[in-house]
């Protein structure tokens, strides 16, 4: 660039000697630059003396920009010309001989630094090609070829071909852990990435053997840990060994081991400032323990612990060091901390960004601190949980920007995600059978955070018409607020075939409730329905006893139904951490002609095991318990159900449920239990999931009827909501019993 600099310079001296003033500014082939940002830069103006050391200074400055491959400067009789000759930009990536999933494909690119649109240059794709290098050699690729072809499309624009050939993957037939006596292999194998090939390795939890050379690195830090979890604080592991047989693309593993003494604790001191917190307060709840083995993973978190309960009351800036004094001759171990907690920290002020349509208080109302606030760390890690529980949001960062001893500014930065849905779709269930669902609704409207919308979905056994708003906080208070108006029937057959059921429901509810605790929410709903029930039967003979089968009726629902609720998940749609519960008590007898007691309780935990496994699996549970008690009326339809996608998969929907030859109308008690395990797929709106279903039902007892199912789904946040293809298999179906093998869910998740 030196070169070119001085070669304009000599060039600007030839054809300045005519002219010492500029008259304008003008800029040839100049696009990647607005012209206000370029005339700002070049900062000449007309009637300025001509100066050859400030146009090369200018020059410097387009150059720093990165855009360019080439200037021309010319004094045209006064008129300064900047010739511009710009870097092509990537118009079209193109893939051979690896991934082909559009999907895949845009995560790949992310993560070697490629996509279209961006600047081409030598450099940069030197970059990308080492940077997919790293990619094929964490999928066990080892001698990988990859080459960058490149097409100019135009002057500007090039065409890129990434040609891929993978080279053969490496299997660990054997690993050996030469010095483990004490530790069982299996803990080792739990985490680290390279183990032996197991038998059986296309078996689901099976050990495939391929060798991840990205990974190779950090197995001893990983083998270390495994020691340090169980006391043996003197352990030394090597680096790890591979020997490689390319002429089989077999591998032998070698991890070397001094695993040492296994200490015990036996002591433990916290120093800290009494006037903020007493110590004495913090031993009780520490996960060490004297006398017990010293596990570094409790230790991580007493540390976060402590620093925690010493956040909570201001001093943001807590810092937890500690340290163990070993006793090799006694193999104990004294646990030291020394908190230095510095000032007390105030919120200063909250900025918000990237949100261009929900309004900045809905989200301040989220948020549970707010400028002059002291700092509190808990609040702090709750407001970032209830920002994605909101569903306003695909991503949520709430960062601390240090502003001076004692202040702090709050910068959330959010990036929206879409509300607004026009929903037409349909489906297919072997209960319901074809099935379409139409929509129009917002889960923040205006960018207000209300929820206002209509539902329709009709099939062959069911339709359901509801409008409905929600307010999640009146006037930006602890309030909420809740309408809808529905219509719905429902043809519910029993499982003896005898008769069916048409229940239609004409109604309104109406609700209001307040945040009690942190996460906790209590409330009231009120209920006025118009039922119709109308029995079908085919099928009557003289001998059918006219008991049995139920006249048709309409009856009135009046009901009061006082709620709690706790929610402290991390998401709205795949939560991996927290756990979910309500119970409620419906009473019906508030007027109208229905009068019954109704519990149900709800409860969902979630969990991830990437703390512990580095895996982004999730472990899921939820259970419902309900209970009803007549008060004087109830009908068929005011009976519980098992059945279907929503409590036990296997079986279809209404398969258990009060039959005809019962004299009792209702099933009063129903308890179901659901276990899943949760994986990643192609991105991370989309999972697949294996299941283990338990249910029971019954008129006065809860086993009357008991049945399980398994198997597996997969599950997609579409445009439409959240959908479930789910395949299942009945365990202990009895004859007679309706079974499922495959149900399709909308808008609803575990």
């Amino acid at each position: 660039m030196k070169k070119s600099i001085a070669f304009i310079s000599t060039t600007l001296l030839a054809t300045m000697l005519n002219a010492e003033q500029v008259k304008r500014v003008d800029f040839v082939n100049l696009s990647k630059v607005s012209t206000k940002i370029a005339t700002e830069t070049v900062d000449i103006k007309p009637g300025d003396e001509l100066n050859i050391q400030k146009v090369n200074e200018v020059i410097k400055k387009f150059f720093s920009f990165g855009y360019f491959k080439d200037i021309v400067v010319k004094n045209n009789n006064g008129i300064l010309e900047f010739h511009f000759k710009e870097k092509p930009t990537i118009a079209n990536i193109t893939m051979t001989g690896y991934k082909q999933r559009e999907e895949d494909l845009e995560v790949l690119y992310k993560s070697i630094g490629i996509k279209r649109g961006a600047l081409y240059t030598k450099k940069k794709m030197e970059s990308v090609k080492k940077a997919l290098h790293k990619e094929l050699q964490k999928e066990g690729y080892v001698g990988s070829v990859v080459e960058l072809i490149t097409e100019d499309i135009n002057e500007n624009s090039v065409s890129v071909t990434i040609d891929v050939n993978k080279g053969e993957e490496i299997i660990i037939k054997k690993a050996n852990y030469f010095g483990i006596n004490e530790i069982d292999v299996s803990e080792v194998e739990k985490l680290t990435a390279n183990n032996e090939e197991d038998i059986f390795p296309w078996l689901f939890g099976q050990n495939s053997g391929e060798v991840k050379l990205d990974q190779l690195p950090y197995e001893q830090a990983r083998i270390s840990d495994v020691y340090f979890q169980h006391g043996y604080l003197d352990s030394k592991v090597k680096k790890p060994f591979l020997k490689v047989d390319f002429s089989s693309n077999e591998a032998e593993l070698n991890y070397f081991i001094e695993e040492g003494k296994q200490y015990g604790i036996n002591n433990i001191v916290i120093y800290l400032d009494s006037t903020i917190l007493d110590p004495k307060i913090l031993y009780p709840d520490l996960k060490s323990k004297k006398g017990r083995v010293f596990n570094i993973t409790k230790l991580r978190k007493d540390i976060e612990f402590i620093k925690t309960s010493v956040a909570d009351l201001g001093y943001a800036f807590t810092v937890v060091n500690y340290k163990f004094n070993k006793d090799q001759k006694n193999s104990k171990v004294d646990l030291v901390f020394n908190v230095i907690p510095g000032k007390k920290v105030y919120i200063n002020d909250v900025f918000i960004s990237g949100n261009g349509r929900t309004l900045d208080r809905v989200i301040r109302r989220n948020v549970y601190l707010a400028p002059g606030d002291l700092f509190n760390l808990t609040d702090f890690k709750d407001s970032n949980n209830k920002l994605k529980r909101s569903g306003y949001f695909d991503t949520v960062e709430i960062s601390q920007k240090r502003v001076s001893e004692d202040k702090m500014d709050l910068l959330v930065k959010v990036k929206e995600a879409p509300t607004g849905q026009i929903t037409l779709g349909g489906g297919f269930g072997s209960y319901d059978g074809f099935s379409v669902t139409a929509g129009l609704n917002d889960k923040n409207v205006f960018g207000s955070g209300k929820t206002l919308g209509v539902d329709v979905e009709t099939s062959k056994r069911s339709s359901d018409i509801s409008i409905y708003l929600k307010e999640p906080s009146i006037n930006d208070g602890k309030y909420d607020a809740t309408f809808d108006i529905h219509n719905n029937t429902n043809e519910i057959e029993y499982s003896s075939k005898k008769y069916t059921l048409d229940k239609k429901v004409t109604g309104f509810t109406a609700g209001i409730g307040t945040e009690l605790f942190r996460d906790t929410r209590v409330g009231m709903t009120y209920r006025l329905d118009k039922i119709t029930e109308t029995y079908h039967d085919d099928d009557l003979t003289d001998s059918y006893d006219p008991f049995v089968f139920k006249k048709n009726q309409d009856y009135i629902l009046s009901s009061l139904t006082p709620y709690i609720s706790f929610n402290n998940t991390n998401d709205y749609y795949f939560p991996t951490e927290g756990m979910k519960a309500r119970t409620s008590l419906e009473y019906a007898g508030v007027g109208g002609d229905a009068k019954y007691i109704k519990s149900i309780s709800n409860f969902s935990f979630f969990h991830t095991l990437e703390d512990r496994f580095e895996l982004d699996w999730v472990f899921k549970y939820k259970a419902s318990l309900k209970y009803l008690i007549d008060t004087g009326k109830i009908s068929q339809g005011d009976s519980f159900y098992l059945g279907g996608t929503k409590s036990l998969r296997g079986y279809k929907s209404y398969a258990f449920g009060p039959d005809d030859d019962s004299s009792d109308p209702a099933m009063k008690q129903t308890i179901s239990n659901s276990v899943e395990l949760s994986f990643p797929l192609f991105s991370r709106k989309t999972r697949w999931a294996v299941f283990y279903d338990y249910g029971m039902i019954g008129e006065d007892n809860f086993s009357d009827i008991k049945r399980s199912s398994t198997g597996s789904l997969f599950e997609w946040i579409s445009p439409m909501g959240p959908m479930q293809f789910i395949f299942a298999q009945a365990l202990d179906a009895e004859d007679g019993d309706q079974t499922s093998s495959f149900e399709f869910s909308l808008g609803s998740s575990f």
